[in-house]
């Protein structure tokens, strides 16, 4: 996180919208009508993934992905006009949210505006010809950060978007200097002081290959030296193993420790179950009282929610990048009412200066989660696979309203029966203890 990252984004909830498969019309104002219900969620901030015109050359599926940028500057006109987009933006502000929008800084559409205008901008393979780094993303070639000019333009496009959004998620941010982030930030400041800042960074074992291929990639810790928030994807390899039975939830709680205690005190990482690059949790978690517990015990860890449209739907089909594929809202399950309250409990119970515990009852397959700051102390239960067992827990003996469902829950003996469904209890510590 940047030295001026405010602790208070943790407490934040963000909603993920890819504008073209949201709503049947897939258009800026289409989305407009489900904002109040995106908002009664308890999102804070709707990101719009890439809103950019896409390019066709060598263009992937039937109408490319958003990924695949042909012009920093203008609005995709699949989706609309830049009134509309404006119109879109107007509504989430009146709804009391804010808008970040997606910015693909690494690379652009081999037909983009700027490889037209600016050519030099961009990196050239051994033959002279523009390229990229990865291989497979064919539809795209790499910009040359190495030539100062570029970073002129691009941060002249942030300043020209930062006038009309509150933040910007920015794209495999991992591969663009951390040095240019920095000074872009500095500069969007002026524009719109307190912008939010988002980093996809990288899977650990992609982050690697890329530095031993001699790639920029920055570690988290140097890219925190730009940005509010990056994604958990320092963990996310090893939460996929937990997922696969491949290692016990113990293993993947304790790198929730172990980020805890190596990163700088103001340091936020963006926590999900899942996004438009990985698989739904639905495809993994099949039980709907298991999904309950997974979304639960994502609200209640330390760090910005990301909820990605669809997940209150409980879909499992992820949608496609290069193809029209909206998605199926009628599932038969709705997990709103869920992350409703747990939304409310982050909001008002979770304080975002809490420090963090964790424990797991590896038989059983809960976790305990415990965030404490200023006396007082919030616990989470969460049986991962719905098992009902004894667990022990830091509270004193007593009866305490689980704050997800109202129900009582008994301490006898520093344990407390789970019964499967997901608990959070909250009590003044020294009060409590009679200090």
């Amino acid at each position: 996180m940047a030295q001026d990252t405010s602790t208070s984004i943790r407490n934040l909830v963000i909603y993920s919208v890819f504008v073209r498969n949201h709503t049947p019309e897939g258009t800026f104002r289409a989305v407009i009508p489900d904002l109040p219900r995106i908002h009664a969620l308890g999102t804070d901030v709707v990101w719009l993934m890439p809103i950019h015109p896409i390019g066709e050359k060598n263009r992937k599926g039937t109408l490319g992905s958003p990924y695949a940028n042909r012009d920093y500057r203008t609005v995709n006109p699949e989706y609309g006009t830049m009134s509309d987009f404006r119109a879109l933006v107007d509504a989430i502000h009146a709804e009391g949210m804010k808008c970040m929008i997606d910015v693909v800084y690494n690379h652009t559409s081999p037909d983009s505006v700027l490889f037209e205008e600016h050519p030099e901008f961009f990196f050239r393979k051994p033959n002279g010809e523009p390229g990229n780094h990865v291989g497979d993303w064919s539809d795209v070639i790499d910009l040359d950060y190495n030539v100062s000019a570029l970073w002129d333009y691009q941060i002249e496009t942030l300043c020209q978007w930062a006038r009309i959004v509150d933040g910007f998620r920015c794209d495999v941010a991992s591969f663009v200097p951390v040095e240019f982030w920095k000074r872009a930030r500095a500069e969007v400041a002026k524009v719109r002081p307190g912008c939010l800042w988002l980093a996809e960074t990288v899977h650990r074992s992609f982050g690697a290959a890329c530095r031993a291929a001699g790639m920029t990639c920055a570690r988290d810790s140097e890219a925190f030296e730009a940005f509010d928030m990056e994604y958990e994807y320092d963990i996310q390899e090893a939460f996929v193993r937990y997922l696969k039975g491949e290692i016990p939830l113990s293993c993947y709680l304790d790198l929730l420790d172990f980020q805890e205690n190596i990163y700088p005190q103001n340091y936020d990482k963006l926590r999900f179950l899942e996004n438009h690059d990985v698989p739904r949790i639905a495809s993994h978690v099949k039980s709907e009282s298991d999904l309950r517990n997974h979304t639960a015990m994502l609200y209640f860890n330390k760090g910005t929610t990301l909820v990605y449209a669809g997940q209150e739907a409980a879909c499992s089909h992820l949608p496609s990048l290069f193809d029209r594929d909206t998605v199926d809202w009628n599932t038969g399950v709705d997990l709103s009412d869920l992350m409703r309250h747990m939304a409310k409990i982050k909001h008002e119970e979770l304080d975002a200066d809490d420090a963090l515990f964790v424990a797991a009852d590896d038989e059983n397959d809960i976790a305990v989660l415990r965030r404490e700051h200023d006396g007082r102390r919030k616990v989470g239960v969460f049986s991962l696979k719905s098992r009902s067992a004894e667990v022990e827990v830091p509270l004193p003996d007593g009866t305490y309203e689980n704050l997800v469902d109202g129900s009582s829950i008994t301490m006898r003996d520093g344990k407390l029966a789970c019964a499967g469904t997901p608990i959070v209890l909250a009590v003044d510590v020294e009060r409590a203890w009679g200090v």
